[in-house]
């Protein structure tokens, strides 16, 4: 890996986005933050770290069952938008071919719209659990809509940043396909240590915006404990410059009790690239045995909203880059093919139905 910057990463206050003084102060973190590095440090958040720390325990409780049992929770049938996701199941669509070295457990926080059900019903699935698991389940739920409502705020504060109206962006969103994401990194051996094995590979992510709570390290024993060491974790590439024409790399170390909060390709193409999707990527431990535990939230347009730069950003070089519009959900079934979770099938759902029946009429 190139070698990474320690230039520091915008802080912004949630409190200064719900405060009288405060909006401009993290209106301008967030233009900095989001406009260079496509991500940003969130302190008093309030998702409450007590429950984080109780879900994380539960959840690697469950990681250590049967494989068998493990497996009747994943749901290949949904394109395993539910449930639990094995190791070695999804692919970065620019990765080199080494599949996510992780586990994952998907679950949708906040109510679907029913209509969308019809059109996309693997993105719009029920959830299932675990028997047996009612506080990760109830934890799971409350962790992820309190999260959601960091974003909410998060979004409004980027629509005030760029002067368009406060709700242009959380109000689009609403009955969307948004999904909470528990995962756990897996402990590579001795063999693996130190070779090219990562645990993401380097990617963007398709949605609006992420959040992330903060992660637990375990160590071999599956005790809690502090980072095994000071070179593993994120690594983001900031936006390319003349003197950094690929972008340089910065490794992301947010401040104790900060929340993660990234650019998604959709607020990207919203914004005509003025905040950027980061390419960003996850690295282990030089040591063996480590695993670790961490929570991501997805927050996604309506799957019916028009994935296109507002007026504001629309220029030749900004229709070249992102036109032609095409639908959030579309986008969203296009992406889970190119990850290896939906099959290249799935694309038939994007043709005309009506094709099919003059193909039963005339035959």
């Amino acid at each position: 890996m190139e070698a990474a910057s320690t230039e520091s990463i915008p802080v912004v206050d949630l409190a200064d986005l719900r405060s009288e003084g405060g909006p401009e102060r993290a209106a301008a973190a967030l233009r900095r933050a989001f406009g260079e590095f496509g991500l940003v440090y969130v302190q008093n958040h309030g998702v409450d770290t007590e429950v984080l720390e109780r879900f994380y325990d539960d959840w690697v409780e469950l990681t250590q069952r049967s494989e068998e049992e493990k497996r009747s929770w994943a749901r290949a049938d949904v394109w395993y938008q539910r449930g639990w996701t094995p190791p070695n199941t999804e692919q970065a669509v620019v990765a080199g071919g080494q599949p996510d070295f992780k586990e994952c457990y998907f679950a949708a926080p906040m109510a679907l719209d029913e209509r969308c059900r019809l059109m996309f019903p693997e993105i719009y699935a029920e959830n299932s659990w675990p028997q047996g698991a009612d506080r990760f389940r109830d934890d799971y739920l409350a962790l992820g809509k309190a999260v959601h409502e960091v974003g909410m705020d998060l979004l409004r504060g980027c629509a005030s940043a760029l002067d368009l109206p406060s709700d242009i962006f959380s109000a689009a969103t609403e009955g969307g396909p948004h999904v909470t994401r528990a995962l756990r990194y897996l402990a590579l051996d001795d063999q693996q240590v130190g070779t090219s094995i990562l645990w993401g590979e380097e990617h963007t992510d398709f949605n609006l915006l992420t959040l992330l709570p903060g992660g637990r390290f375990y160590d071999p024993a599956g005790k809690r404990c502090e980072r095994p060491d000071a070179a593993s974790g994120l690594y983001l590439r900031a936006r390319a410059t003349a003197e950094h024409p690929k972008g340089r790399m910065v490794h992301g170390k947010p401040p104790a009790g900060c929340l993660v909060a990234q650019v998604g390709q959709q607020l990207e193409i919203l914004t005509g690239g003025v905040f950027q999707a980061t390419p960003h990527v996850i690295t282990p431990p030089k040591q063996p045995g480590y695993t670790r535990t961490a929570l991501a939230h997805f927050i996604h347009l309506h799957s019916e909203r028009r994935l296109f730069p507002h007026d504001r950003f629309l220029s030749e070089e900004t229709i070249l880059a992102y036109g032609p519009p095409v639908l959030a959900g579309t986008y969203g079934l296009k992406t889970l093919v190119d990850i290896g979770l939906a099959p290249k099938t799935a694309l038939n759902k994007l043709g005309y139905h009506h094709y099919d029946r003059l193909a039963d009429a005339r035959s």
